[in-house]
């Protein structure tokens, strides 16, 4: 029996925080097998407009469309457009995050909401705005960004592990209540990435996990390009997987 491949030719993508790093390998990924792709930022019109580029390049068609993720009737909005230019949002791809460090008592209320709407409750307002048309449509694809922190969980950490963890309950959930409309949910949690990141947060995490890399069965950090490949995997190479994690990790923790 033959492999399923499905075409993305004509079908379109969103992807949140597609501007840098993941999210624009994501969008990039898609635009190389012919999606039209949807690119989304909070505040920064430039690195959407330098990525709709590279997707025009390839050949694809792109739209930038600023709007903060926390906020469902800006999501609701951007889909709306998405829409009224494409007239589909096929796929979408929830990738924003907020990974903070604060020790569990010094976490205030406003940390931990602003943290479940950035990380966790951005999702559910795209998947509520995505999912109307994508049940009239009976074809759709979820795919939830998720990462390690929610499933080897870290001290100093709770907010954003809470989050991460979320995310999978909520594909899961999605996944089978929109599972007879031909829409799959799943969920991606990279490992290690080799990325830009905020030293801040993140000090020394270069030699830190040059060291980690060595314990590694594949003895490299992961890429945005893994990533796309794996969100082109849930895509276009499967209509049989739904309601499940992904640990895109190299094989540094396996179940």
């Amino acid at each position: 029996m033959a492999t399923t491949h499905l075409s993305l030719q004509g079908r379109t993508v969103l992807v949140t925080g597609s501007g840098r790093n993941l999210g624009r390998g994501i969008a990039l990924g898609f635009a190389r097998q012919g999606a039209n792709v949807v690119l989304n930022g909070h505040r920064d019109m430039d690195a959407l407009r330098s990525v709709a580029a590279e997707v025009q390049a390839l050949g694809a068609q792109a739209l930038c469309a600023l709007a903060d993720v926390t906020q469902p009737d800006q999501v609701q909005a951007m889909v709306d457009q998405a829409l009224q230019r494409f007239g589909s949002v096929d796929i979408a791809v929830s990738n924003v995050g907020l990974r903070p460090r604060q020790a569990f008592l010094d976490i205030t209320v406003e940390d931990w909401r602003r943290v479940i709407e950035t990380s966790l409750s951005s999702a559910f307002y795209l998947a509520r705005a995505v999912l109307p048309s994508m049940r009239d449509k009976r074809w759709g694809r979820i795919i939830h960004i998720s990462g390690r922190d929610g499933f080897f969980t870290y001290a100093n950490r709770a907010h954003n592990v809470t989050a991460k963890a979320g995310l999978h309950s909520l594909a899961k959930a999605i996944a089978v209540e929109f599972g007879e409309y031909n829409v799959t949910a799943n969920t991606i949690a990279p490992g290690k990435m080799d990325t830009i990141r905020d030293e801040a947060n993140y000090p020394n995490y270069r030699a830190l996990w040059a060291e980690a890399v060595k314990t590694m069965p594949l003895r490299r950090l992961g890429n945005a390009d893994d990533v796309a490949d794996c969100c082109l995997y849930l895509a276009a190479q499967t209509s049989y997987v739904t309601g499940q994690l992904i640990h895109l990790n190299g094989g540094e923790s396996m179940y």
